[in-house]
């Protein structure tokens, strides 16, 4: 992979070319369209550089240049975009009780998206099913599938491909991510594994309800509950990439059993399983369909009092991790989602009585906006992450689609 960290120095001509590309590509994709001369500013790089990079991205599809705009001095500007018509990452997501896939072009549109209903016993061949659906629909020369990323609700080890303990689901090892890249072309695209809660996260820094948010926490809503970190954009993986299992932390009910075995677990107490065993009812295809129907019967006394417990709750593991992690805002998805204040309002009251001191910031609660595919959505976001990075991408490096000057 291309080092890009400030003022490293790639060891050949080709290094830094691809370090100038990635440099470029990671402009437009922060900062929207630019000049050249505007580039030049963003990157560093000499106008010289950039004039060289812009065409060759041109060539290989991955920018367009669109009208000329006027400027007070000089010249008029051609600003230069991320094109959406070449390269393409898939993001898939694997849970308890559904699956989703997510086709996202460069330019950060979604192309393809679909979610189904799924059983433990089913979702692993599901979810392949959808990998072969998606390699056929982005198939032909128009398409460059840069990478697919498989979001689990597990722990992930750090090669980025081996599930190490996903206890709500039947997956273990290398075996999906393997099942996964056969449909894909046998190597010929670069398939990984990630949480669930960092896929969602990623997305809501960069499409959904933490976009702008230097520090942000998501938090999962459907039958685990786990947490992705967000700093300045880019994830927190701790020391083995196991950061954000917060679903097992021993709050709550300390009678409550959870699915890893033990009692007590945060999950065991606000997770959507919890919550229907409380009430009595069954799931219904996927957590915001369940959901839905909870809030549809907040008008009865039991049911607010359940969600009420289960606020107070949320409210409560919420306390810790603001007291350690210290977010601006804290996104709430999956199920949590279409419960809305039901549970966010008991969960702010809870918040405000264990925060330690006044000084000490109370976090914003946001309900996602990216609904049932976010983990999916953000899968396939760093599925592009190698084109940005200039990194190697299969037998071909993106940088090596992109002709040398």
């Amino acid at each position: 992979m291309a080092d890009l960290r400030a003022g490293a120095v790639p060891a050949t001509a080709e290094g830094l070319r691809r370090q100038n590309t990635a440099l470029v590509l990671g402009a437009l994709r922060r900062h929207g369209p630019a000049t050249r001369a505007e580039l030049a500013g963003l990157t560093g790089l000499a106008k010289a550089t950039v004039g060289v990079i812009v065409p060759a991205l041109a060539q290989a599809g991955a920018v367009v240049e669109e009208e000329t705009r006027g400027g007070s001095r000089g010249r008029p500007g051609r600003p230069v975009a991320l094109a959406g018509e070449r390269f393409v990452g898939l993001g898939l997501e694997l849970n308890v009780d559904y699956v989703a896939a997510v086709v996202l072009d460069l330019a950060g549109a979604t192309r393809w998206s679909v979610s189904r209903p799924a059983t433990p016993d089913t979702a692993a061949d599901l979810l392949v099913d959808l990998a072969r659906e998606a390699a056929e629909a982005f198939a032909g020369p128009r398409w460059l599938l840069a990478g697919a990323t498989v979001a689990v609700p597990g722990l992930v080890r750090g090669d980025d491909r081996t599930v190490a303990w996903a206890p709500n689901v039947a997956v273990a090892g290398p075996v999906l991510a393997d099942r996964v890249a056969a449909v894909l072309g046998d190597g010929a695209v670069p398939v990984g594994v990630s949480n669930d809660a960092n896929c969602a996260a990623y997305a809501e820094a960069h499409h959904g309800a933490a976009v702008g948010v230097a520090h942000a926490l998501y938090l999962t809503g459907t039958v685990g509950i786990g947490a992705g970190i967000v700093d300045r954009g880019e994830l927190v993986r701790g020391a083995t990439g196991f950061a954000g299992e917060v679903g097992h932390m021993p709050v709550g009910d300390p009678a409550a059993r959870c699915g890893c075995g033990r009692r007590g677990c945060w999950e065991a107490s606000i997770g959507l399983r919890a919550v229907l065993e409380q009430l009595g009812m069954v799931e219904l295809g996927s957590p915001l369909r369940t959901a839905e129907a909870v809030a549809a019967r907040s008008g009865e006394p039991a049911v607010r009092a359940v969600l009420g417990r289960v606020g107070h709750d949320l409210g409560l593991g919420i306390a810790m991790l603001a007291g350690v992690l210290d977010p601006a805002v804290v996104v709430l998805g999956g199920y949590f989602v279409p419960l809305g204040d039901l549970v966010l309002e008991p969960a702010r009251r809870t918040l405000d009585e264990r925060l330690a001191s006044a000084a000490q910031h109370r976090p914003e609660l946001r309900p996602s906006v990216l609904g049932i595919q976010a983990a999916a959505l953000g899968a396939a976001e760093l599925s592009l992450g190698a084109v940005f990075a200039a990194a190697e991408v299969g037998p071909v490096a993106p940088a090596d689609a992109f002709p040398s000057p």
